[in-house]
């Protein structure tokens, strides 16, 4: 799983490809930049986009391209291609040479996502928490950014005597 070569910015990212990889990563990023609320920005090594947090990723590979969604699993309905991986509700689009995805598709995916984002908030937040390694903190959201809950919940621990 080759990498494409580290960009400073997004239009680097793109002026670093060719053949049918800048052809799909051009269509794909029409789709994401039609898409008012969404920054674009170079994170990780590929093209990451958020609104109210990481919404969706375009990473060009030597022989594939990915077009993965925070929230992806509720987007299956959408594109069924669309497989589910990692934390969060991560799914991604896998597109091989002579694969497509049609523009509508994606720009509906985009929207969607979107929305997911803005209705649901920052999808790291329901993310399950991590054990932190050793010596470092486990990062916390900020108290204000917390959803409100309705009951708290206990978790009832019985002792031996």
């Amino acid at each position: 799983m080759k990498k494409s070569p580290s960009a400073a910015h997004p239009e680097a990212y793109v002026a670093a490809l060719s053949g049918w990889r800048l052809k799909l990563v051009s269509a794909l990023r029409r789709a994401a930049n039609s898409a008012p609320t969404l920054t674009e920005e170079i994170k990780w090594g590929h093209l990451v986009y958020s609104a109210i947090g990481p919404t969706l990723l375009i990473r060009a590979e030597e022989t594939r391209v990915l077009f993965g969604f925070w929230r992806g699993k509720c987007l299956q309905e959408i594109e069924p291609r669309l497989r589910p991986s990692g934390q969060y509700e991560m799914a991604t689009l896998e597109l091989f040479e002579g694969m497509t995805i049609a523009s509508e598709t994606a720009r509906r995916l985009v929207r969607e996502a979107v929305r997911l984002n803005e209705e649901l908030g920052d999808p790291r937040w329901d993310a399950k928490p991590r054990t932190p390694s050793k010596g470092k903190s486990a990062a916390k959201k900020p108290e204000a950014a917390r959803r409100p809950t309705t009951a708290p919940t206990r978790k009832v621990v019985s002792r031996k005597r």
